[in-house]
């Protein structure tokens, strides 16, 4: 048995499923943080020597004990937006009672929640980043007006990103988002003060690289847009599918390994002397878009991945 944790409509879920069907492997999914407690019941028992559970989906019963892989991509959050009190007791009792539960199932994960949630964070990434020999390039995450004008003097020019990506509603009343942009110096006024903002150097590239690593599988595209953030316009993105530069693919899976993680989707700028220089890992990003651009083998890797684990 290999359980998918993911929402309803994802199609890159889909695509590791198809091959996992394929291959004859037994695979239940669905997405915790919408089916429970409505459409899934649960049972789990912890005594002295053993713990065992068994979840009833409307299709499925899935003894907890024989899952033998967890592929955990986009489930819903257990809290609602704006909840109210009921909602966020139910919420946070589901988190803590169905997400406890599954995140101690003695199986291999791609990759566990807990794992995902610490890679998430900025600041980790660059420190581990560093340890594993990538070039990162100068930082700054503060509130304070007065350290962003010293830093953009010194590293200027200097651009903006969000310390995550946050969806919120523009003035037109659809979902907006923050790309990396350039910040001139007479933009840094007193409103830096309202929240904690992410400074860095902007990097001289000739291009992107996306580095997306299954386990030990390292595969490499060069995206050459002319943007500074490139997931701003698909449309005018060229892919090539190209070799790691000389020891990234050995650093990918160092820093992967450092982070306890199976999958990682890096963006690297690709400095115009050939030198990649580490922007971010997602530890749980898109890649469908990619195969279907390039033909790698991604999919087919996770479920490898997958059933290597389910054996």
């Amino acid at each position: 048995m290999i359980l998918v944790l993911t929402c309803l409509d994802d199609p890159t879920a889909d695509m590791v499923i198809s091959h996992l069907n394929r291959r004859g492997a037994s695979v239940a999914r669905f997405d915790p943080g919408a089916d429970f407690p409505a459409d899934v019941e649960l049972s789990a028992w912890f005594s002295a020597c053993s713990s065992r559970g068994v979840m009833t989906t409307p299709s499925r019963r899935i003894v907890l004990e024989e899952v033998r892989a967890v592929y955990y991509r986009r489930p819903t959050p257990y809290l609602p937006d704006c909840p109210s009190q009921v909602e966020r007791f139910i919420g946070s009792q589901a988190r803590f009672g169905l997400g406890g539960v599954l995140a101690t199932l003695p199986c291999p994960y791609v990759s566990h929640p807990w794992a995902i949630t610490a890679a998430e964070h900025k600041p980790l990434q660059f420190v581990i980043a560093r340890r594993v020999g990538f070039e990162v390039p100068a930082t700054l995450i503060t509130n304070r007006p007065e350290a962003v004008r010293v830093f953009a003097a010194i590293h200027a020019p200097i651009v903006y990103k969000p310390l995550r990506a946050t969806p919120y509603t523009g003035s037109d009343g659809g979902l907006t988002i923050i790309w990396t942009v350039q910040v001139e110096p007479d933009e840094l006024d007193g409103t830096v003060r309202h929240a904690a903002h992410l400074f860095q150097a902007r990097v001289d590239k000739a291009a992107d690289l996306r580095v997306t690593v299954v386990g030990d599988r390292v595969f490499c595209v060069r995206i050459d847009s002319g943007l500074l953030d490139w997931r701003e316009d698909y449309d005018c993105l060229s892919y090539t599918v190209v070799e790691p530069p000389p020891g990234l693919a050995d650093g990918c899976i160092a820093y992967l390994k450092a982070l306890d993680l199976r999958f990682g989707a890096f963006d690297f700028a690709l400095g115009k002397d050939g030198t990649p220089v580490f922007l971010e890992c997602n530890p749980n990003g898109q890649w469908g878009w990619l195969e279907d651009a390039t033909g790698l083998p991604i999919a087919a890797a996770l479920a490898d991945l997958l059933l290597e684990g389910a054996t």
